[in-house]
């Protein structure tokens, strides 16, 4: 089970992976009617905010209303599974063993990541496990511009989703993917580690040396990117991540939901002991 499949548990929870930045408030609306007069207002603040012609022209060429995106944004249920329950229905055994082979594959690129985050290889590859099974779960479904245009426009969030989409068309404007290749989750996840724009504009790191931040498809910048956020968020290097440690609040800043953060402790905890 992916994440994304249990938004009743992590969409209210998005901000945890970074605060959107604020944007001059523009006429939100309920339904499609609207949304091509909010687009072409979106376009002017996006100018204001220093973003170039040929991103906002290249990211939002097409884009339209998605109700399809609504509906999954309404039809959220509350996630309300116990701690045993959660980890029985996210980890196994086969979980736990890919994620010790894939630390022998990537030992090195992991010795790099620790000696400069201070992270434990352990806790990156749980988080990285749990969101997407190592990469084997992510989907190219939904247009992330499109998505992030959709939930901006409509009036329940605009503001947050709002600062999303001008950080993703910062990641077109820096040249690391294009409008094309940014499809992701129906919310605008982005990557093996499931980021949303904000935070892969402000912790995403070019680990591989080839001059673009990739959390599609570059192992080496998902790894280092990811430990870099929970560097950012205060974590100590050299500690433990037992529940009630600062470790173990940092992992709240990934996700704020305790059976999320039990649960990659937990299953850090089994790597680390395999």
């Amino acid at each position: 089970m992916r994440r994304r499949s249990v938004f009743g548990l992590v969409l209210p929870l998005l901000a945890a992976l970074g605060t959107a930045p604020a944007a001059q408030a523009l006429q939100c609306g309920d339904g499609g009617g609207g949304f091509e007069g909010w687009l072409s207002a979106f376009k002017g603040e996006a100018a204001k905010q220093g973003i170039s012609a040929s991103a906002i022209n290249a990211g939002l060429a097409g884009v339209s209303y998605d109700p399809t995106v609504i509906r999954l944004d309404r039809s959220q249920r509350s996630f309300k599974l116990s701690f045993e329950q959660f980890y029985a229905k996210r980890v196994d055994g086969a979980l736990i063993a890919r994620g010790r082979s894939l630390m022998q594959t990537h030992a090195a690129t992991l010795a790099r990541m620790e000696a400069r985050f201070g992270v434990p290889r352990e806790i990156v590859m749980a988080i990285w496990g749990l969101e997407t099974n190592y990469g084997r779960d992510t989907s190219g479904r939904y247009s992330i511009i499109r998505s992030l245009a959709t939930l901006s426009y409509d009036c329940r969030r605009s503001a947050f989703f709002t600062g999303h989409l001008l950080d993703a068309l910062r990641i077109v404007q820096r040249g690391d993917m294009g409008p094309g290749e940014m499809r992701g989750g129906w919310a605008g996840e982005i990557g093996q580690t499931q980021f949303l724009p904000t935070p892969y504009v402000k912790y995403a790191v070019d680990f591989d040396g080839d001059g673009r931040r990739d959390l599609v498809h570059s192992v080496p910048d998902i790894l280092a990117s990811t430990a870099n956020f929970l560097k950012g968020h205060g974590w100590r290097a050299g500690q433990g991540w037992e529940p009630g440690s600062a470790n173990y609040g940092v992992l709240a800043e990934w996700n704020k939901a305790e059976v999320y953060q039990r649960t990659i402790a937990a299953m850090a905890g089994k790597m680390k002991g395999g």
